[in-house]
């Protein structure tokens, strides 16, 4: 099998951190170079490795993008900037979530946590370890991918998206994640839940900004295809069919989509977003919140 490009423990040892994304944006909107000077630690006020994490989680989030001549806000980046630089909307929380999951290349485990590892009945941190070693090799082509790599990725998994994850004795770690509250993993005991979001808490553009680019690209697309297919809502955000069809049914209501259920035929077709980007999806969010 050729190999796919792939990156594990690429976070340092660290999750995102309630601040960080605050800190990390406004720091590169004011500096794009500012991670030439001691890996950008002085102007972050944080540790080495916590700045090098902070960057690649920026990078990896698709906040961020980086050329010669520094580091720059993407256009999500800005828009996030300009309308919710604290991150205290929980649909900021969930774009951010949508591009880390779906990031093969940058974001490994999470993409096969969240796109492969099927699990529907309790796990603990040593199952959900072998499953991922397994992952990895099948959709790497890495043979002996590193045990602590491995390792330290499943932990700051459950670490980011679980209450009470899996952190050490280090008060330094005892930092929470703005993850939790997406409330995707939980934890009892020393096992954990994959979990469905409460409807509530998960605005129905979310899902059309993941399916939007497939969705255009392609014309239509199977209810399956959107519940069960790698990188599609269903995956990404532990959502069952019934929940899919209800989120679908809300765009339609809107008039972004058409749902199309006659005879089984369970396909949906692009109706007021074929000129849309996930971008335009962000902003309409936002100004909807504004009129609100």
């Amino acid at each position: 099998m050729e190999k796919k490009k792939y990156k594990l423990k690429g976070h340092e040892s660290f999750i995102i951190r309630d601040g960080w994304l605050t800190k990390g944006i406004t720091a590169v909107e004011r500096d794009p170079k500012l991670f030439t000077v001691n890996s950008g630690s002085d102007a972050l006020g944080l540790g080495t490795n916590m700045a090098k994490s902070l960057r690649y989680w920026m990078k990896t989030a698709e906040l961020t993008v980086e050329n010669n001549n520094g580091v720059f806000l993407t256009k999500i980046g800005q828009i996030l900037y300009k309308n919710d630089p604290y991150f205290e909307d929980l649909f900021s929380l969930w774009i951010i979530h949508a591009n880390i999951a779906s990031n093969f290349a940058l974001a490994t485990s999470w993409n096969l946590f969240f796109n492969h590892m099927n699990l529907i009945s309790a796990f603990s941190r040593d199952e959900m370890f072998d499953m991922m070693q397994s992952l990895i090799t099948e959709y790497t082509g890495e043979q002996k991918p590193s045990e602590r790599s491995v390792q330290d990725d499943c932990s700051a998994i459950l670490a980011m998206y679980s209450r009470g994850g899996e952190q050490n004795d280090d008060p330094e770690e005892k930092k929470n994640s703005p993850f939790e509250e997406l409330r995707l993993i939980c934890k009892t005991g020393n096992k954990y839940f994959k979990k469905r979001p409460l409807i509530d808490k998960l605005d129905p553009l979310v899902v059309l900004y993941i399916l939007l680019e497939r969705l255009n690209s392609e014309k239509s697309l199977q209810i399956d295809t959107i519940t069960d297919d790698v990188n599609m809502p269903g995956r990404i955000l532990n959502l069952n069919r019934i929940a899919v069809n209800e989120f679908l049914d809300a765009l339609q209501n809107s008039s972004y989509i058409i749902v199309n259920r006659t005879a089984g035929l369970d396909i949906v077709y692009p109706q007021n977003c074929q000129d849309m980007t996930r971008e335009t999806v962000v902003k309409k969010y936002f100004e909807r919140s504004r009129e609100s």
